[in-house]
């Protein structure tokens, strides 16, 4: 038992471990007490406070409970041994560590926080998103130069020597900075947002992730279409999301005995088939042209609401209706036809 290791004796680990586990496990006993009571509180209150503490409380890990009560027991029982310096390094490594992670969870809590407070606006998803990853990548920054100097590195040089050696990574990975900067370019400028529905080329979809190199759409056929996010950008790319009407056009075709008071009358109640119905703006309706077997009027309106199925919705009620005038009227729908005329002469 008087066998030192790393320059403690074998009763001294011993004894360290126990007082570690011991605390630790009463330690996991009290956050287990407390984030429940807290909890229930911020539950039941509008107060930004006490969802802060819960946060944290929920976010403090097993092995940060164990570190505070590994620290505990060294200060307390074997401060004067050779190990010591080494310990309190390990020690402080699992709680910046531990204070990273809860940084991380407060970034996130915060941004919920603003999402929460704009509604869910798709537009600000992405803004949200991009705020995190910059927030936590600098966090992690700062935590991992931390550790380095505890270790006695030169931080000011290791800092100086990625700056020389980034502009030859940079060239190496080109690609990657490339959809970096498109990403930028998306979350600065908004082409289009979570949840817009997009065409692009031979593709169409609704925006499902905008990620720091890929854009993920899922198309209507259910299969999930990945972009980079530079191509995405250097393609023609027609936003539906951003619709705020949907300009509709259809022609009908009626047959050539259509008497011509009938033709002269046939705008107004294709006007009136088209006004009858909700979320719908009349344009016009003129008879357009003389086809091979009908004779053609053209329809223009506009729905004020951009849904699809609300486009369908009204233009099969509008179908319907003009189905219903042209029955009562007695006006025929024109379909392709040919009249073969056969004349008679004289044999010879």
């Amino acid at each position: 038992m008087d066998a030192e290791y790393l320059g403690l004796a074998l009763i001294d680990w011993l004894e360290l471990a126990g007082i570690t586990a011991a605390m630790t496990i009463v330690l996991m006993g009290i956050r287990r007490l407390f984030f429940g009571r807290i909890s229930a509180m911020a539950a039941k209150t509008q107060n930004k406070v006490d969802d802060v503490v819960a946060e944290l409380l929920h976010g403090l890990r097993t092995f940060f409970l164990f570190v505070v009560s590994f620290y505990v027991a060294v200060e307390f029982i074997v401060t004067d041994r050779p190990a010591i310096p080494s310990l309190l390094r390990v020690v402080f490594i699992g709680m910046l560590i531990q204070l990273g992670l809860s940084s991380s969870d407060l970034i996130r809590l915060s941004s919920e926080w603003y999402l929460e407070s704009k509604k869910n606006e798709p537009s600000q998803v992405t803004a949200a998103n991009a705020m995190v990853m910059v927030g936590k990548l600098v966090l992690w920054t700062i935590v991992v130069l931390l550790v380095l100097d505890n270790f006695g590195f030169d931080v000011t040089a290791l800092v100086a020597g990625l700056g020389i050696g980034g502009i030859a990574i940079a060239l190496a990975v080109q690609n990657v900075l490339a959809d970096l900067l498109a990403y930028v370019s998306i979350v600065a400028d908004q082409p289009f947002v979570f949840g817009d529905f997009l065409v692009i080329d031979d593709y169409s979809g609704t925006v499902e992730h905008i990620g720091v190199k890929t854009t993920r759409i899922r198309s209507l056929s259910g299969e999930q279409v990945v972009f980079s996010n530079n191509d995405l950008l250097g393609s023609r790319v027609r936003n539906y999301g951003r619709m705020s009407e949907r300009r509709a056009l259809f022609t009908i075709g009626v047959t050539y005995d259509t008497s011509h008071d009938m033709l002269q009358a046939l705008p107004s109640k294709l006007k009136a088939a088209v006004e009858a119905q909700d979320n719908t703006r009349f344009d016009r309706a003129h008879l357009k042209s003389f086809g091979a077997s009908s004779i053609d009027f053209e329809i223009v309106y506009y729905m004020v609401v951009p849904d699809y199925a609300s486009y369908m919705d009204t233009q099969q009620a509008i179908n319907l209706q003009i189905h219903d005038v042209f029955t009562r009227e007695g006006v025929d729908f024109a379909f392709p036809t040919q009249t073969l005329y056969i004349e008679k002469g004289e044999l010879a």
